[in-house]
């Protein structure tokens, strides 16, 4: 048992740099792609886990599966239309990460790897993948969620809310002190999880 868990542990860790790199770096392209050099130019263009760590986010990753890596950082005056281009760049690290977490149900469901192991490995970074994809959707600053409503509000009411920016990491503490992020966090999962489950049967039915 102990080995088991102690095996688990470690998983954790190349689960985490993968969904991680990948939630940035779609960040980070989709960016690029819309004209914004920045990225580039602070070496975001990358799929080394090391440009895209937060210390202390991933350790809040690895203990509660919920955490935060370091931001891209962005300029929307190089997009055509900056408030739509917040919303598809904010949009890109989630979908990202939904991806993931649905190539990991397909492999999963193919049984593939005659190896517990991997089998093991490619269930945790489903799950890390469906809970960076949810957590990233609530719309509370700094979180992906809150960018793409700020990009939907009116101009005043996104205003308003843009002056409780400040507030968000303390709520989200706060939220993860009494176990209510994780009451939000369920029922989410549970959908999406069900969601990607429908669509990789109708598609393994097809072979």
């Amino acid at each position: 048992m102990g080995h088991f868990l102690g095996s688990e542990m470690l998983l954790r860790i190349p689960a985490l740099l993968i969904a991680i790199t990948f939630h940035e770096y779609a960040h980070a392209r989709a960016s690029y792609a819309l004209g914004d050099p920045t990225p580039k130019w602070r070496g975001r263009l990358s799929l080394n886990p090391l440009d895209h760590l937060d210390p202390v986010g991933l350790l809040m990753l690895w203990l509660f599966r919920f955490g935060w890596a370091k931001p891209v950082e962005i300029n929307p005056n190089y997009y055509d239309e900056p408030k739509k281009g917040v919303i598809l760049v904010s949009l890109a690290g989630p979908l990202s990460n939904i991806v993931l977490a649905f190539i990991s149900m397909i492999i999963l469901k193919l049984g593939i790897f005659n190896n517990s192991i991997i089998e093991s490995f490619v269930y945790i970074l489903f799950l890390y993948n469906l809970t960076l994809a949810v957590f990233n959707l609530i719309p509370i600053p700094p979180l992906d969620g809150s960018k793409i409503l700020m990009g939907l509000l009116p101009r005043r009411m996104a205003y308003e809310f843009s002056r409780y920016e400040a507030y968000g990491p303390l709520i989200l503490i706060i939220m993860v002190y009494l176990g209510l992020l994780r009451i939000l966090l369920n029922p989410l999962m549970l959908f999406l999880h069900k969601g990607l489950d429908i669509l990789s049967n109708l598609i393994l039915i097809r072979f």
